[in-house]
């Protein structure tokens, strides 16, 4: 054997084991980056995990020490009793008409809104743009007494008006959101319909709003999982039992009965789980919603 066929034969050697380190490599990384992933999934479970343990416990089980996990027997009857004891009915009721007005009130005023900022060219336009978005930055706890005043001079204290009225007139991140979707969208359609006799609303109504769904699909998740799981408003306006939301009622109910932990946790069970069954539906909105507000623009 020559000396050149001992080089080639060295090299293929070499480019085998090149090879094969690279795939381990590759194997090692993906099985060491889905380990950290199931065990972050599993921490962050655990939470949920515990309380749905605790909703089907009896009470002496609650606080034992060690936990325990799993129940010798489940009482599906905390579910029964604190749903027809204290009408959380009413509370379902009340946060579903809630944030059905806001949903709906938030992506008919901010996409026009936004539209009218990303399409039309009127004097002061930076400006007022500019006044939007510094009102992302200033905290409501700022702007609470001077609300508070006017909705109790208008007497809406007590009332879903102070919850609805506000986010139908726009979201300040839903308006920026938006915007900055639809300065994406090609001009040239715009120009397009123009010639064809179409008006600003028709633009907005026949090209922009379909072309816009994906952003608008996540306008509205992003509307209804804060409303849903909103308690600092509420809390401020709302005073009636009948009137109170899912969060409001779900303290409202742990201060009453505190020597039932496991009453509690099955309320709380039922109030998430809306917003599991919206997140696994619209998970691909979800994530694109993530995508759109932190990288488009």
């Amino acid at each position: 054997m020559n000396v050149s066929s001992r080089i080639t034969m060295e090299s293929a050697r070499r480019a085998q084991i090149d090879r094969w380190i690279l795939l381990t490599g590759q194997i090692v990384g993906k099985t060491v980056l889905h380990l950290l992933v199931v065990a972050g999934a599993f921490f962050f479970m655990l939470p949920f995990a515990w309380m749905v343990s605790t909703s089907l416990k009896q009470g002496a089980y609650v606080f034992r020490m060690p936990p325990v996990w799993i129940p010798p027997r489940f009482i599906w009857s905390n579910y029964i009793i604190p749903w027809t004891m204290e009408n959380f009915s009413i509370f379902y009721r009340n946060t579903a008409i809630i944030c059905t007005c806001c949903v709906v009130g938030t992506m008919c005023s901010s996409t026009l809104v936004a539209y009218a900022f990303a399409r039309l060219r009127f004097p002061g336009r930076g400006i007022v743009f500019l006044t939007v978005l510094a009102s992302l930055m200033l905290p409501g706890q700022v702007t609470l007494i001077p609300t508070y005043v006017l909705f109790s001079r208008l007497h809406w204290v007590d009332t879903w008006f102070p919850l609805i009225v506000p986010t139908s007139l726009g979201s300040s991140f839903h308006i920026f959101l938006l915007r900055q979707y639809f300065m994406t969208i090609s001009r040239e359609l715009d120009d397009a319909a123009k010639i064809d006799g179409c008006s600003l609303l028709g633009i907005f109504f026949r090209i922009i709003l379909p072309l816009s769904r994906p952003v608008l699909g996540v306008v509205g998740i992003f509307e209804l999982m804060y409303w849903w799981n909103e308690f600092f408003t509420p809390l401020i306006y709302l005073n009636r039992p009948e009137r109170m939301t899912i969060s409001i009622g779900l303290r409202f109910f742990q201060d009453r009965d505190q020597g039932h932990l496991e009453w509690t946790m099955a309320m709380t069970v039922v109030s998430v789980i809306p917003m599991i069954i919206v997140f696994f539906v619209a998970q691909r909105r979800f994530i694109q919603g993530i995508v759109i507000s932190g990288i488009k623009g």
